[in-house]
């Protein structure tokens, strides 16, 4: 193969694709379609925005989280809060709640860079509660357990009233994700995203061509905090109420159930489990509201056992072959 083709086959993933805009024409289709489901329609696109954020952590550096929850909440505090006290405004909302969860995951970038897997297992999951308690404890200020109340959120653009039906929200959320996607795919498929991939395989190897590990380590973390942050501003503007469940486990745990079911490593990953995750949260809960965590927890096992090299991997495995293909043409 010569230079030209070299250069080509490296390019080819960058390139959007038929199928990746034809997607995102039907995403967008969607919320017009079925306009009574755009509530459901924006908590997909706020997961699936927090799933993109965990893949940046996971999928592509390599880094175990379980407390991703607290660059959500802080998130989601931050946007609440300056809705309250400063300005309704939702764009500067969502640019506060973004670099709220920037500047945690800036100062909490240390803790990460060194030490085992099992390490920044306990070390993530202790940050969230951590902020948990302090937000528990400074309840005059967060609303404590009984959540921050009296959040109003101004029109978007100036225009567009956010309605109890959840069309604006929808809209909104969506165009939030798909700014993020745009920009994450330019990311990851840049010289310093395959650098962050390498880093995933093989540290010692990046390491001995003088690239600085920490470094790369450091930034992921923190671009994956910022992000969210984003969604948890978005949750929180587009409820208009934030409480401790921003916080509690149990979100850092839905959305790597949401990453595994879609496959980690992949933007589009992030998005197919969001999909999936609240798809059947709500078609379950609404049939067996008491149990629906049995059905997705059994959907889960089986799907790791017998159904995920089957489904996900031929379909990852044909769209690089094609990538490949247009490469060489």
């Amino acid at each position: 193969m010569n230079a030209q083709g070299i250069t080509r086959s490296l390019s080819a993933p960058a390139r959007w694709r038929p199928w990746e805009i034809a997607v995102w024409l039907v995403i967008w289709i969607v919320p017009v379609v079925l306009p009574q489901h755009a509530a459901l329609i924006n908590e997909i696109a706020i997961l699936g925005l927090f799933a993109l954020s965990l893949d940046i952590v996971l999928g592509y550096a390599g880094i175990v989280s379980l407390g991703h929850a607290a660059f959500f909440g802080t998130g989601a505090y931050a946007a609440a809060l300056f809705a309250k006290h400063v300005m309704p405004d939702p764009l500067i909302g969502l640019a506060v709640g973004t670099l709220a969860g920037a500047l945690l995951g800036v100062l909490t970038s240390p803790l990460i860079v060194r030490g085992t897997d099992l390490t920044r297992l306990m070390v993530t999951m202790g940050v969230a509660l951590v902020l948990m308690e302090l937000a528990n404890r400074f309840d005059q200020l967060t609303g404590g357990a009984d959540g921050l109340q009296g959040v109003v959120i101004g029109p978007l653009l100036g225009n567009f009233e956010f309605d109890l039906a959840a069309r604006t929200a929808s809209f909104y959320s969506l165009a939030v994700l798909f700014i993020v996607f745009v920009i994450v795919r330019r990311i990851v498929h840049s010289p310093w995203g395959l650098s962050l991939q390498a880093l995933r395989d093989n540290r010692l190897r990046l390491a001995a061509i003088g690239l600085s590990v920490n470094a790369r380590l450091s930034i992921a973390y923190s671009l994956g905090a910022a992000l969210a942050g984003a969604a948890g501003a978005l949750l929180a503007q587009t409820t208009g109420f934030v409480s401790l469940d921003v916080l509690d486990f149990h979100r850092s745990a839905d959305v790597l159930l949401a990453l595994v079911i879609g496959g980690a490593g992949w933007l589009w990953g992030g998005l197919i489990g969001a999909i999936a995750f609240k798809v059947l949260h709500d078609v379950i809960s609404a049939i067996t509201p008491q149990y629906w965590t049995f059905w997705i927890g059994l959907f889960l096992v089986v799907l790791m056992l017998a159904g995920r090299e089957r489904l996900v991997r031929p379909w990852q495995g044909l769209l690089k072959r094609k990538d490949a293909g247009s490469g060489n043409e």
